[in-house]
């Protein structure tokens, strides 16, 4: 289940130009927002030769949906997330040749993104304030609790809830919770966008679980309270 979107945005591929020694992609994407829609468009150059845009074509367009939600949820911004998802796009395809085949393309693709928040006015600011950790890559078990951020989850008259505890996560923990429990990667996928071990993966996963479960926790006494 997808959230921090109004809705899923639809990219269609108009026009595709390809010469001896550039391709051009023109693409049109659909945001709607209850009754208000919006057409956004964008075009993507990259100076290598066919086949090469074809068969990047293939790969990427079925990730859009998956990575513009990414995007929105680190960046908490529409339009944020928009820029940065076709400026991924832009370096994915500049950068075609660099990725090699049978390797993991969605972690390659969700890397790009991510670096490119990081190096963001709104990722930079995210950075500065994320807590040092001497012991990352110990695993951290949390208390057992009946009522889990998963079980919230379940419960749509508290969604609401989770969207805003998980916002209020550190990067470094929304993130890897993201990939995880909403992108269902394997811990080698996440591994692999983060360019860190499986360990620390599996540790920022238990200490940013256990950081929910403490905020869900909070909210939900101070609604029963109000």
């Amino acid at each position: 289940m997808r959230q921090g979107v109004e809705c899923s945005p639809r990219i269609t591929v108009r026009r595709r130009v390809y010469s001896k020694n550039h391709a051009k992609i023109l693409c049109e994407i659909l945001f709607c927002g209850g009754n208000k829609s919006e057409l956004g468009r964008f075009t993507l150059v990259s100076v290598a030769p066919p086949p090469q845009p074809a068969k990047f074509e293939e790969l990427a367009m079925p990730l859009f949906e998956q990575l513009y939600n990414f995007a929105h949820w680190l960046s908490k911004n529409r339009e944020e997330a928009e820029d940065l998802v076709q400026e991924t796009y832009a370096k994915a395809l500049r950068g075609f040749s660099s990725y090699q085949p049978g390797t993991n393309f969605r972690a390659w693709m969700y890397r790009i993104l991510r670096n490119t928040f990081l190096t963001s006015r709104t990722g930079l600011k995210a950075t500065t304030t994320v807590p040092l950790e001497n012991d990352e890559d110990s695993p951290v078990v949390a208390p057992a609790d009946p009522q889990t951020p998963e079980s919230i989850l379940l419960d749509r008259s508290n969604q609401q809830l989770l969207q805003d505890a998980l916002e209020e996560l550190p990067l470094h923990y929304r993130e890897v919770l993201l990939l995880c429990e909403v992108e269902e990667m394997s811990y080698q996928e996440i591994a692999d966008t983060l360019g860190v071990p499986t360990g620390t993966v599996m540790s920022r996963l238990s200490r940013a679980r256990g950081t929910l479960r403490g905020l869900v926790r909070s909210k939900l006494q101070g609604a029963q309270k109000d």
